[in-house]
């Protein structure tokens, strides 16, 4: 990580996108947060070379998934998130904030069922799930040097 890029744990990510889906009145569960933490770190691999954050992304059997982000908000099952973030103020950089931005543009509008079988359909979570049944729980982490690998090549096949 480069030293003018601040450390951001995978909680105030998921604190922010919670923020923007009560600001768009949109509502978000735990299981659309975690697709969209998996996407902005992806894509902060790919367009900013770095990780946004340090913690682990698991292949569970609904897609990607942080367990200290699962763990955190476990109680809202599969019901929209409530908390209040009025208060919350967020200390990203100019380039983590313009990723985060990005990603609630392009993912923030789909449902979790939707983004849950788009990650199912991608090579990442399929790598580290290829000798589960679809059913198994995993704790399988997803290599974030193959999904580097594999968005860098969706990228370049999108601008070529």
């Amino acid at each position: 990580m480069s030293s003018s890029t601040k450390k951001i744990g995978a909680l105030s990510v998921a604190e922010y996108f919670i923020d923007r889906a009560n600001k768009e009145k949109k509502p978000i569960t735990n299981k659309k947060l975690q697709k969209l933490l998996y996407y902005a770190q992806v894509w902060s691999l790919v367009l900013n070379e770095e990780k946004l954050f340090s913690e682990r992304i698991e292949a569970w059997v609904h897609g990607p998934a942080i367990p200290i982000v699962y763990r955190k908000f476990r109680e809202f099952e599969f019901n929209p998130i409530k908390l209040d973030t009025s208060s919350s103020s967020f200390s990203f950089s100019k380039k983590q904030s313009d990723l985060l931005d990005s990603i609630w543009s392009v993912y923030g509008k789909h449902e979790a069922q939707y983004l849950e079988a788009l990650s199912h359909s991608e090579l990442p979570w399929q790598e580290a799930r290829k000798e589960l049944s679809p059913s198994e729980p995993s704790n399988k982490i997803i290599s974030m040097t193959t999904a580097k690998k594999f968005y860098a090549g969706k990228l370049k096949s999108k601008t070529s």
